[in-house]
């Protein structure tokens, strides 16, 4: 696509779904403009090696896989922008998209804006992200095979990653601030019961430990009730206090399930409103994986192209 056609597709977002769209919207020979957002790449830019998606038999970097999407998607004509959309408005046709430098307006929309993994907020905690800190166990559990390990929660989620990380650890820590789990009673259970996860009760993450490489050999430890301090030596800190869909921008134009992720038609990408689409960790909070995130990258995209010849656009 050449700068001087106007897009027929807008997609907010530029992570394994804004990048499978566009791909699939410039091979239908639809003009698309693609904005990159704050994070260009998403996610996986702050991955080291990703080892599983198909395709690469001996791992790959994140930020390598992700400048392979974008120029894959490139190559076929997409536009991408280093622009960030601040604004949307969904209440009439054809749509107007704001970013921090303009107004576009365009017949229809692909959200793929991501989540973000909620962090703890401590000192240095980036420079340990791909160092032994991560926030998502079926990404990086693997690479802790044999290691002590440590997960921060008390949900669901918490409770799934400690019991999937048991598969290769010889011993998941899981920290937890309270004296009891938040989690069903059934994953308590689970948890509870198994002979390679122990729970620290009471306690909240009060600082990294790097050795002298940078990488994390342990956590230090607060009592939430005497404020004791004490080190857990750990390799592995996984993250599991949940994500935040980004969809701030969106002021309430788009429904929402309870924990803020965009809703879509069972098995689709299409929104409430027609000729608005989303695709990847905006929409879904079961999986979270960059090749599901490309699945319904293309959903979203073919949909979009029946539904613009269906209009006539």
């Amino acid at each position: 696509m050449s700068e001087n056609r106007d897009p027929r597709v807008i997609i907010i977002g530029s992570g394994p779904a804004g990048y499978t769209a566009g791909l699939y919207l410039s091979r239908a020979n639809i003009p698309n403009l693609i904005f990159e957002g704050q994070q260009p790449g998403g996610q996986l830019t702050i991955t080291t090696e990703v080892e599983n998606y198909p395709g690469f038999p001996d791992g790959i970097d994140g930020p390598e896989l992700m400048m392979k999407f974008r120029a894959q998607t490139e190559r076929f004509g997409s536009v991408i922008k280093a622009e960030t959309v601040s604004a949307v408005d969904l209440g009439n046709h054809p749509f107007r998209v704001t970013t921090d430098k303009g107004e576009y307006v365009v017949p229809a929309v692909i959200i793929s804006t991501g989540s973000s993994a909620r962090w703890l907020g401590l000192p240095d905690e980036e420079k340990f992200m791909g160092k032994g800190l991560s926030a998502c166990a079926t990404c990086d559990g693997f690479f802790f095979r044999g290691q002590e390990i440590a997960v921060v929660g008390g949900g669901d989620t918490a409770l799934e990653e400690a019991l999937y990380l048991t598969n290769f650890a010889t011993k998941v820590t899981l920290i937890h601030r309270r004296d009891e789990l938040r989690g069903s009673q059934i994953m308590q259970q689970r948890a509870l019961d198994h002979p390679k996860i122990e729970v620290a009760w009471n306690s909240v993450v009060n600082r990294y430990l790097p050795d002298d490489q940078g990488n994390l050999k342990g956590l230090e430890l607060k009592d939430t009730q005497d404020e004791s301090l004490r080190e857990l030596p750990v390799s592995g800190c996984f993250i599991a206090i949940g994500h935040i869909p980004n969809t701030a921008f969106l002021d309430g134009q788009l429904t929402t399930d309870e924990n803020g992720y965009l809703v879509t038609q069972p098995g689709r990408a299409a929104t409430e409103i027609a000729g608005v689409f989303a695709a990847g960790d905006v929409q879904d909070h079961v999986y979270r994986q960059a090749v599901t995130s490309a699945g319904t990258g293309c959903m979203a995209a073919i949909e979009a192209e029946r539904w613009l010849g269906e209009q006539g656009f």
